[in-house]
C-alpha cells in the first residue's frame, strides 16, 4: 500500500461505486466495425474478472465508441445484436453507453470526451468521479480523466 502523504500510514483505497469498460479490445477482441455477433470473442479472463466484480456487488457498464454506425458500416440492429452477444458470453451489464457518432460529428459523447462516462454514471446513480474506467487505448483514459476520474489501461493482446 502507498503511504498516506500526511500521516505516513498506509493509505486506504476507496472502493469505486462502479466499473466501466470499453468494449472492443478490452472486453472482446477488436474486430473493426463488427456487425456479426458470431465474430464476438471475449478477451482472456474477461468473464472471470466481470464475475468477480458482480460477486462484490459492484455495478458494471460498457462505454463504447461505435463510429461504424455513422459511417454506414453497421446498422443499429446489428450493433444491438453484437452487444447482445457480448452479454451472452460475458453476462449482463448494468448500463450500456454507446456513441454512434463519427469523429467529425463533434458530439459530447465520443471518447475522449466525457459524455459516455457521464451518461453511464448518471444511469447508475453514481458520481462519475467514483467510477473506474478500464480501456485499451488513450481515448478511454482521456474520457475518464475528462469526467473527473482516473482510469486503468489494459494492453491489447
Amino acid at each position: 500500500m502507498t503511504p498516506h502523504p500526511k500521516s505516513g500510514r498506509p493509505a486506504r483505497r476507496r472502493r469505486p461505486s462502479a466499473v466501466l469498460f470499453d468494449r472492443d479490445g478490452t472486453l472482446v477482441r477488436d474486430v473493426p466495425y463488427n456487425a456479426d455477433p458470431a465474430l464476438v470473442e471475449p478477451m482472456p479472463g474477461a468473464r472471470e474478472a466481470l464475475d468477480r466484480l458482480r460477486a462484490a456487488g459492484l455495478p458494471i457498464g460498457v462505454v463504447t465508441n461505435q463510429s461504424g454506425v455513422a459511417r454506414g458500416l453497421i446498422a443499429e440492429p446489428a450493433l444491438r445484436a453484437v452487444n447482445a452477444r457480448v452479454e451472452e458470453l460475458l453476462g449482463p451489464f448494468d448500463v450500456w453507453a454507446v456513441c454512434p457518432h463519427g469523429e467529425a460529428d463533434g458530439c459530447a459523447c465520443r471518447k475522449p470526451r466525457p459524455g459516455l462516462v457521464l451518461r453511464a454514471a448518471a444511469a447508475l446513480g453514481v458520481r462519475p468521479a467514483d467510477c473506474v474506467v478500464i480501456g485499451d487505448i488513450g481515448r478511454d483514459i482521456e474520457a475518464a480523466r475528462a469526467a473527473g476520474r482516473g482510469a486503468s489501461s489494459c494492453p491489447p493482446r
